[in-house]
């Protein structure tokens, strides 16, 4: 089989299923940017993780497989019965996750800039990605049925990966680059 198949060159793509839609779809753009999460983290994993978060990125990459797999796939497709889709389960474990990687910090208390070691910032962006492809999950369940599981878990995926991006520079003893917000601007120099 070719990598390349020419049937996209009509700016048209298949759904899990066969349907083909516009590659601007609501649903390729959901789909899409869990795939560019997922590639993200690939990014961070390069760049060295100890072992115990190499092994929870790891999985995260392979639950965004899952949910990249359930919104390209329209609820009445049935290829959905093939699917693992996420569950609520998959949602409680995430928040078992970031209570567990939030007793290593520090009281958060300002906003924090990413960055630090190569592969928070990398975890950084994934985060940021993954707000993304959050966004366009909601656009797509205004318009057609979305597993509510999912969009709950890139929901709780993005703190979890703050946390993560938090505990990497933490490990490695970086400080976090601290953004402070004024309780009260400076009076305006009224002198002139």
């Amino acid at each position: 089989m070719k990598l390349y198949t020419r049937t996209g060159d009509d700016g048209t793509t298949a759904l899990f299923g066969g349907r083909r839609v516009r590659k601007d779809a609501l649903r390729v753009e959901a789909y899409g940017a869990v795939d560019e999460a997922n590639a993200a983290l690939g990014m961070a994993r390069s760049q060295g993780l100890d072992s115990e978060l190499d092994r929870v990125v790891a999985d995260l990459q392979h639950d965004l497989f899952d949910v990249g797999a359930d919104l390209a796939t329209p609820h009445d497709a049935p290829a959905r019965s093939s699917l693992r889709t996420i569950q609520e389960d998959d949602v409680a474990a995430l928040e078992r996750r970031i209570d567990r990687f939030d007793e290593e910090l520090d009281p958060l208390r300002q906003f924090i800039v990413p960055g630090g070691h190569a592969s928070s910032a990398a975890v950084q962006f994934a985060r940021a990605v993954c707000r993304r492809a959050e966004r366009a999950a909601v656009a797509l369940a205004a318009e057609e049925e979305v597993n509510p599981a999912a969009l709950r878990y890139l929901n709780r995926l993005s703190d979890l990966l703050f946390a993560l991006g938090r505990v990497i520079n933490a490990r490695h003893g970086v400080s976090e680059a601290r953004f402070y917000v004024p309780r009260r601007l400076a009076p305006k120099d009224r002198a002139g």
